[in-house]
């Protein structure tokens, strides 16, 4: 089931010109199944510090989900873009590029910090979210490139899986350094130049765990940087349209990347709500630093689904599958929302094995038969994430006005019962 054309005509053909380096196929598999961990744990972070800025900053839920509202519209700003730059200077200098504005952006809560500013966290998450977004347009098609068409499913569903890895480790070590001195005093006690004290010392945290991510970033820049030209006789079809976006008119990739929309904003929302929603005292009353370590089974059960998913979907429909978890996850949400105690928690956390292949499913049920235009797909595809800014925006509001987070869920239910729908429909390969 093809993805796309590969950029050298053949995997055998991803070697490196004599001045770049040299990296095989499998070694380049490797690196980008590295990418995935990377971009996916920091993503992750995100549901580590909103119950910190949240506290810090006394923010209800729906200013909490600014977070998440400015990091994801970077896929909506940069998606086309970056797949503009990635088609000019190529794939190997396109993750160096997300890379080092990654860094960037970690480096910037260093003055967020400094000024006590919940806008200048905001700025550096946009800052540190627009690398993400240049990498991520290099990794999903170069991911699915490198091999045969016929398990281009699989193999992506097998490096999101690293994905995964990413967003289980993170928060539980993120949780220990940033959520550890959480509460020590009220905010509400507090004033004036008291309060702004109290605020750069409490983000200090933050700021140290995104000083040593910035750190790892510029190693493996570098590294990268090494095999610039490992992809040798790479090619790109030139965009048509509004930078690509005449793709959507094709209505299995226009439903797919709604989808996409869709699915990143429900995982997004419910992430970002777990520490809040298992605190609560008739769910499992935790306080925040063991609710914010819990965060990693919401994503390891993704990192399971995804290993045992990369087998199942060789052998059983991808649409078909993709229906099936969807009508899973509203089940659990369901259970969770109407049930107390470690039912109600552990019921949540499980969505995030329902969540497993859909992401990579999506996204390869979408882009089929796309060819040379590979590039372009995978650019609309990342403007499509911006779900994960609107979804859990709306999903805060809807917590605040009702003063329910179990009725807020109802919008990530609807959610995934799209998805479902488009898993029946993309069940036959695409013509």
């Amino acid at each position: 089931m093809a993805i796309g054309a590969p950029a050298t005509g053949s995997s055998d053909n991803a070697q490196a010109a004599d001045d770049g380096g040299h990296i095989d196929a499998p070694q380049l598999q490797l690196f980008v199944m590295g990418l995935f961990f990377i971009f996916g744990g920091i993503t992750s972070l995100n549901d580590v510090i909103i119950p910190k800025l949240k506290e810090l900053f006394t923010l209800n839920y729906t200013q909490a989900m600014l977070v998440q509202f400015c990091f994801f519209t970077a896929y909506a700003l940069v998606g086309i873009p970056g797949a503009r730059l990635i088609k000019r200077i190529g794939y190997m200098r396109g993750a160096v590029a997300g890379l080092l504005t990654m860094m960037v952006g970690c480096l910037l809560f260093i003055p967020a910090s400094q000024t006590a500013t919940y806008g200048v966290f905001l700025l550096a998450l946009f800052v540190l979210a627009s690398g993400v977004v240049i990498v991520q347009v290099v990794a999903n098609p170069l991911i699915s490139l490198l091999g045969k068409p016929a398990t281009a499913h699989s193999r992506l569903t097998f490096a999101q899986a690293f994905n995964s890895l990413g967003t289980t480790v993170f928060p539980y070590f993120g949780s220990i350094l940033i959520l550890g001195g959480l509460a020590k005093v009220s905010v509400n006690q507090l004033s004036g130049a008291e309060l702004d004290a109290y605020r750069t010392a409490e983000s200090q945290a933050i700021v140290m765990g995104y000083l040593g991510i910035a750190v790892a970033l510029l190693l493996v820049a570098g590294a990268v940087w090494m095999f610039r030209n490992a992809l040798k006789d790479e090619r790109h079809a030139p965009s048509t349209g509004l930078a690509g976006l005449d793709l959507l008119k094709r209505h299995r990739f226009g439903f797919g990347a709604l989808c996409i929309f869709l699915y990143v904003g429900a995982e997004v929302s419910i992430g970002s709500l777990i520490v809040n929603y298992l605190k609560q005292a008739h769910v499992m009353g935790l306080d925040e630093q063991a609710a914010g370590k819990l965060i990693g089974l919401y994503w390891g059960g993704a990192m399971v689904g995804r290993f045992i998913g990369s087998a199942v979907l060789r052998v059983v429909s991808p649409g078909k599958v993709l229906s099936a978890v969807a009508v899973g996850a509203i089940t659990l949400l369901a259970i969770s929302t109407h049930t107390s105690g470690t039912t109600a928690g552990y019921s949540l956390l499980a969505i995030g094995l329902m969540n497993a292949i859909m992401f990579p499913t999506i996204f390869s049920l979408a882009c089929e038969k796309l060819g040379p235009r590979a590039a372009d797909g995978s650019g609309i595809i990342n403007v499509a994430i911006f779900g994960g800014a609107v979804i859990p925006l709306l999903t805060g509001a809807i917590a605040d006005t009702t003063g329910s987070l179990a009725t807020a869920l109802v919008l990530p239910a609807l959610c995934y019962a799209v998805i479902a729908s488009f898993g029946w429909y993309a069940r036959r390969p695409a013509v």
